[in-house]
């Protein structure tokens, strides 16, 4: 197995960028999601000095909702690095967080996707090595949420006898933290112009016997596009700038 020092050096990635951003409204009915600030910079910055840091320099962005201000800023932002090459996919009609990957040429190689809101120091080669050591098409990265019910959970049978009571439980899941590694296999499952979401994209894989793996770990991560990770995000950026920026 290659080994997990370099092992996602040097692949494509594709960050989604299209949505609407809806969970930030109203910050985003007029301004585009991937260019909301932490610190001094939008989150994409942040995010392609994330991808650099860890050797993958290739990167199409699929954008949609108000692409025009994002193309903007990259025309006119100074490069991360002389050997990072950013490109555009553009969709008039939304095809979804899976559809999408059907419009972008050349993913003939194992590649990573991404959501455009997402902070996390994540160490991608040991993700990809993960992949590569179980022979999967698609592997989902994956981080712990705990969810707190502030009430009394009860459970009572069809006699409305009360059987067992919970006072204010916490749920445990293991959630996706937008963040996948796949194989050029994948995009036979998608067809081209058709609406199509993640999680319909991994039940057609499974569906037809195809290897779909979790990648547990306990890395940072938060998703910008929920107002309080939103917020989080904001303090851990100020404590942490200079180690984020870094190229």
């Amino acid at each position: 197995m290659e080994a997990p020092v370099n092992a996602a050096a040097g692949l494509r990635a594709v960050i989604l960028a299209g949505g609407r951003g809806t969970r930030l409204r109203p910050f985003t009915v007029n301004f585009p999601k991937p260019l909301m600030p932490l610190g001094d910079k939008p989150i994409i910055d942040v995010l392609l000095r994330y991808l650099v840091r860890q050797g993958i320099t290739d990167v199409t962005l699929t954008v949609g909702h108000l692409k025009e201000l994002i193309k903007a800023y990259f025309l006119n932002a100074p490069p991360l690095c002389p050997s990072c090459r950013i490109s555009f996919v553009d969709e008039e009609t939304p095809t979804g967080t899976a559809g999408s990957l059907a419009s972008v040429a050349g993913l003939s190689e194992t590649f990573l996707v991404m959501n455009g809101d997402v902070l996390t120091d994540l160490n991608l080669h040991e993700l990809v090595a993960f992949h590569r050591g179980r022979r999967a098409v698609l592997t989902v990265a994956t981080h712990v949420r705990r969810l707190k019910v502030d009430f009394g959970v009860l459970d009572f049978n069809d006699e409305y006898r009360i059987r067992h009571y919970h006072e204010k439980p916490e749920q445990v899941h293991h959630v996706s933290m937008g963040i996948y590694v796949y194989e050029p296999a994948v995009l036979h499952y998608i067809e081209p112009g058709r609406y199509l979401d993640f999680p319909d994209l991994v039940l057609r894989l499974i569906q037809h016997g195809e290897t779909v793996c979790a990648f547990p770990t306990e890395c940072l991560w938060l998703d910008i596009g929920r107002p309080d990770d939103y917020v989080r995000a904001q303090d851990i950026y100020t404590q942490q700038q200079e180690t984020i920026e870094r190229v």
